[in-house]
């Protein structure tokens, strides 16, 4: 199938190469040339604008992208892909956005007879490079039973949420749940610490009781206690707290648009906040620990 693919970043880039692993042809656009050499030597062709990639002779687009305004650009703008797609062209965005620009996005796109999805990921570069993403899919079921097999080139989890928009829902839930959690994760470990407890044997009883999270069992915030985790090469890789900080804000907006509580939510992302203005942002968010040990 030919494919064009739009934003090739530290997701969308290992995501691209598994579609060419799996035999598909690609069209790829991004700002960054050294992007998009990566692609073009695995056998993609480059283009120079999301319209130019839209204009060719594809069956699906793909976009990850960083932020709202950014969807917004390449599908709605002047040079953007809805200037120049085929009807019938189905598209997906894999960015991770707030749930009613997915929904305008979609709206306009259907006015000219393309279907969209909204399919934000969760598992971070690891998951996009192994290509065991989860896919959380919003949109048509029809149009959901399409991309399931594209999507599946890529990762190993693809479920679908509901109509548009449910994708994008379900991420920003499951994040501020995970911002959260590893604040907890994080206070928890330096208590323990603080009072004399071995960072290991801690983990281990949290991870056998009914503490046990993902935020400590899979990817604990103190150093040495789960060797692959960020935590224990310095907090390089993995998940950036700026990023972190994105989600919470996603998910703080939306909850003001339905009026409904996110107290936790909020506090995370004032710590987030505060976390990137000491100018940690580019850390992997479960450095966080690094600002409680300090208030300790």
């Amino acid at each position: 199938m030919k494919i064009g693919f739009i934003g090739l970043g530290n997701m969308g880039g290992p995501m691209a190469l598994n579609l060419i692993k799996a035999g598909h042809e690609l069209a790829v656009f991004d700002l960054m040339p050294a992007s998009v050499q990566k692609l073009t030597e695995a056998g993609a062709q480059a283009f120079a604008s999301p319209a130019e990639v839209a204009a060719q002779d594809i069956e699906i687009l793909v976009t990850m992208l960083p932020a709202s305004a950014h969807v917004r650009t390449v599908y709605l703008g002047d040079n953007g892909v809805l200037s120049t797609v085929r009807p019938q062209v189905l598209l997906i965005d894999s960015s991770t956005i707030d749930p009613q620009t997915a929904r305008d996005v979609a709206t306009v796109a259907a006015k000219q007879g393309n279907a969209m999805l909204d399919a934000p990921v969760s598992g971070g570069t690891g998951g996009a490079q192994a290509g065991t993403l989860t896919f959380m899919v919003g949109g048509a079921e029809a149009d959901f039973a399409k991309a399931k097999p594209i999507l599946e080139n890529m990762g190993k989890n693809i479920v679908y949420c509901g109509g548009t928009g449910n994708g994008q829902v379900a991420k920003i839930a499951n994040n501020m749940l995970l911002g959260i959690s590893m604040i907890g994760a994080a206070e928890a470990m330096n208590l323990g610490v603080s009072l004399g407890m071995d960072p290991k044997v801690l983990a281990g009883i949290i991870n056998t009781s009914s503490g046990r999270c993902w935020s400590s069992e899979v990817y604990n915030p103190y150093p040495g206690v789960v060797e692959t985790a960020p935590a224990s090469r310095g907090y390089t890789g993995g998940f950036g707290a700026d990023l972190m900080l994105k989600d919470l804000g996603l998910a703080t907006e939306a909850a003001k648009s339905v009026k409904a509580p996110v107290t936790l939510g909020a506090t995370a992302q004032q710590l987030y906040q505060t976390f990137s203005n000491l100018g940690h942002g580019g850390l992997d968010f479960s450095a966080i620990i690094k600002m409680i040990e300090k208030q300790g």
